[in-house]
């Protein structure tokens, strides 16, 4: 074990040498500080400490990306250098502690003196470091089976008005939804335990809808209930989901935290839908926060099934390459040899006509299509958004243009004619 180490990898804006910042960088996040002190020995430090393990200079530019108090009292100027560096850690310091991962992988390095901009891009742990925390319990596979979706992208939407409904009124719109043919219906992130529909009354109302939906078609919907909470409220929560026959609950995971999520999930075998509002805050400035890649990878240790992604061509600010890029993280292996993938969940704008550039970016049905407004505002109603849906994915894995499509399905076709204009 004492072998073992975890990598990661960042970018870098500094006025000084990178190899310095470097070597700072390493010391801050293991057993150093700014200066050598009793104790830490040759011995120690060869047991500890941070290693760097490459450095790739980059550009350099005419002003800092970061404003830094440090560097201005002192005067200095520029070049502004930038590099990539990965540096490695020894998997003893931190043992399976997912919280203090995430302080040695990130921490203090954001507010360090030497940097006018950082970035975190990469987490990568070994096989048996991976081993030591939590697995998806549900997963790809598992929500195609409670959703009896053997193939195929799974069509979902989320409760609109976001907040307000009562909830009977919530219960007779998931009703609706659940005739319409989705596959999965979720909450919006800011309606958890609001008092006007509190989940000890939400969810016995929804999953009376449910169950009877099931015993009439054979159909389980999943609907992932929002209990974002403090976390011994959220077990309460996630109880009473089970008790009342659900499958999926979710979760804010900014602001829940590793931990509680951690303690969420050896609690309950529902599906865990990991939402990421307010991930633009960590990741929007490409020289400061947290990439994709290292920010689900810390999530993905917690247990999580699912993971937001956005969406492509969407109302959000990603790029659709970071959106694309995203997806392809949370179908990859975090080590060799073990399947712990979780099913991305796209959301944000998606309709009928996104259609193609998700399936042809991506190449793989075990996604979530999540859509709200191309559902429920569909001009022929709910059913017809649904059905759009699915007509744009026949056409889009056949290689049929949506237009000549839509020639044969009037519902697609009406979607064409209503989204496309705006």
């Amino acid at each position: 074990m004492a072998t073992e180490r975890i990598r990661a990898s960042y970018l870098i804006e500094t006025p000084e040498p990178p190899e310095k910042v470097a070597e700072v960088m390493a010391g801050e996040q293991s057993c150093g500080t700014f200066t050598r002190v009793e104790g830490e020995t040759d011995a120690l430090r060869a047991r500890a400490r941070a290693t760097v393990e490459s450095i790739v200079e980059l550009e350099s530019v005419n002003a800092p990306s970061l404003p830094n108090a440090l560097l201005e009292r002192k005067g200095t100027q520029g070049p502004w250098r930038r590099a990539r560096v990965e540096i490695s850690f020894p998997v003893a310091n931190i043992g399976a502690n997912l919280p203090t991962l995430a302080a040695t992988v990130a921490g203090n390095l954001y507010d360090l003196g030497e940097v006018s901009g950082l970035r975190l891009e990469t987490v990568h742990v070994p096989a048996a470091y991976r081993a030591r925390f939590e697995l998806p319990r549900v997963g790809i596979a598992g929500t195609r089976r409670a959703t009896g979706v053997a193939s195929g992208a799974l069509v979902g939407t989320i409760i609109k008005p976001n907040v307000g409904f009562s909830a009977a009124e919530t219960a007779e719109l998931v009703g609706r939804l659940c005739a319409a043919g989705v596959d999965f219906i979720k909450d919006d992130e800011v309606c958890a335990d609001p008092d006007h529909a509190p989940l000890a009354e939400r969810v016995p109302a929804v999953m009376a809808v449910v169950r009877a939906h099931q015993a009439r078609t054979g159909k389980h919907v999943m609907v992932a209930f929002n209990i974002t909470d403090e976390t011994d409220a959220m077990k309460r929560h996630a109880d009473l989901v089970e008790r009342e026959g659900g499958s999926c609950v979710m979760a804010s995971l900014n602001w829940c935290g590793h931990s509680a999520i951690q303690t969420l999930r050896r609690h309950t075998p529902l599906a865990l839908h990991g939402h990421r509002n307010g991930f633009g805050a960590l990741s929007r400035h490409p020289l400061l926060g947290i990439s994709f890649q290292a920010y689900q990878t810390l999530w993905r240790l917690a247990g999580v099934d699912h993971m937001h992604v956005h969406g492509l061509q969407g109302k959000f600010s990603q790029p659709d390459e970071e959106v694309i890029a995203s997806a392809q993280d949370c179908f990859t292996p975090l080590a060799e040899g073990v399947d712990d993938r979780v099913m991305p969940a796209f959301s944000s704008g998606q309709w009928a006509g996104t259609v193609p550039a998700t399936w042809s970016a991506i190449g793989s049905d075990d996604l979530l299509f999540m859509s709200g407004g191309g559902i429920l505002a569909h001009p022929q109603g709910p059913a017809a958004g649904v059905a759009s849906i699915r007509q744009a994915w026949a056409a889009a894995r056949a290689g049929t243009p949506l237009d000549e499509a839509a020639r044969s399905a009037p519902e697609l076709a009406a979607a064409l004619a209503f989204f496309g204009q705006r």
